[in-house]
């Protein structure tokens, strides 16, 4: 990743220029917040205003200046090897630094997050990977992959993965795809996917299911955003009926978030499309429900006010103002009340079908 290192270059050089000179340096990076995004229906995600804050070197910053120079140079020698640290690894290299150490994981994530949105690029291209695993995916897909000794590609069928699935490696930029798969279905839960993967729902219905298991990773993000953009398959998320479920884990996947936003454009599906729990099912269907938490009720205020997505789209808005009324939550898994499998039957084959019930 040679931009990645020519980046870190210039900006060092930057710093070091300014020094020789008896200047005080300093970098800049984006404020990450929903407060520094904008939202255009056309382009489709959480994009830059532009806002930037800048860390200069000055005896309350210079730990943390420290902080900057010490990751960028890791992240130099990552690339230059290419090598690979875990965020978490990361946090350990640290201690190596003395009094510049972190002392807890969420500073070093939050420095590397800064170095991300100086340099414009993702964390993957830096050399940094996340602990985890991007999610579970089978049905109709096979990803093309290489050895990593022979660098010659190796072939993974998701439709022969036993009682498992695939698991979206950290990094998938590499990857390729074969597919005659008509759409992806993202599952919120994994407890719903199993069940969906046990029946092959996907054989049935010639699809694509990939679960979420909360807030989805990036590798996981950037998977099925490869999916719509390469093979121009149609995503469909399938979530609870909560706050949580409408605005954490379907607009990330969707729009993208506040935080990411230097590189939502490479992660976020802007025309995925939302079957899973509304207000009305939650009528219509006669499904039990849990009492909004006080988490649920300041979560819709907080969106309703200052989420740019939600302000674009006056369905969410709705959608929120219903769910508060009736101050109440559903779970997928309370189609269950109907059936174990009153899901795989009834409720996703009749969402596919009905697109004024889907929300965008």
């Amino acid at each position: 990743m040679k931009p990645v290192i020519d980046s870190i270059k210039g900006i060092v050089k930057d710093i070091r220029e300014k020094i020789t000179k008896n200047e005080t340096p300093s970098v800049f990076m984006p404020i990450r917040s929903l407060q520094n995004v904008s939202y255009d229906l056309k382009e489709g995600y959480f994009k830059l205003l532009g806002r930037e804050k800048e860390r200069t070197l000055t005896a309350n910053t210079v730990k943390t200046f420290a902080q900057t120079l010490l990751m960028m140079k890791e992240s130099k020698g990552l690339v230059e090897t290419d090598d690979i640290a875990t965020k978490r690894e990361m946090y350990y290299i640290s201690k190596n630094w003395g009094d510049a150490m972190f002392k807890e994981q969420p500073e070093s994530d939050s420095v590397m997050d800064d170095i991300e949105g100086m340099l414009t690029v993702n964390r993957e291209q830096m050399g940094f990977v996340p602990g985890e695993h991007g999610g579970a995916v089978a049905g109709e897909l096979i990803v093309v992959d290489k050895d990593s000794e022979t660098g010659k590609p190796i072939k993974i069928d998701c439709t022969k993965m036993g009682s498992g699935a695939y698991s979206v490696p950290s990094s998938v930029e590499h990857l390729k795809f074969e597919t005659k798969a008509k759409f992806v279905l993202a599952i919120e839960t994994a407890g719903m996917f199993e069940r969906l993967n046990k029946h092959k729902f996907w054989k049935k219905n010639n699809c694509i299911i990939i679960s979420l298991s909360g807030v989805p990773t990036r590798a996981c993000r950037r998977f099925i955003r490869k999916l719509n953009e390469e093979q121009k398959l149609p995503v469909y998320v399938f979530t609870d009926g909560d706050p949580y479920g409408f605005f954490s884990i379907y607009r990330t996947l969707k729009v993208g978030s506040g935080n990411a936003a230097h590189i939502n454009k490479y992660f976020c599906v802007p025309d995925a499309k939302f079957i899973g729990i509304t207000p009305q099912d939650i009528i219509d269907y006669k499904l039990p429900t849990h009492p909004l938490k006080e988490v649920d009720k300041k979560k819709i205020k907080d969106v309703i006010k200052n989420d740019p997505f939600c302000k674009a789209h006056k369905e969410w808005q709705k959608a929120l103002q219903a769910l508060a009324k009736m101050g109440k939550r559903c779970e997928q898994q309370a189609l269950a009340k109907h059936g174990l499998n009153y899901v795989i039957s009834d409720y996703l084959p009749k969402k596919l079908k009905d697109q004024k019930s889907w929300l965008p």
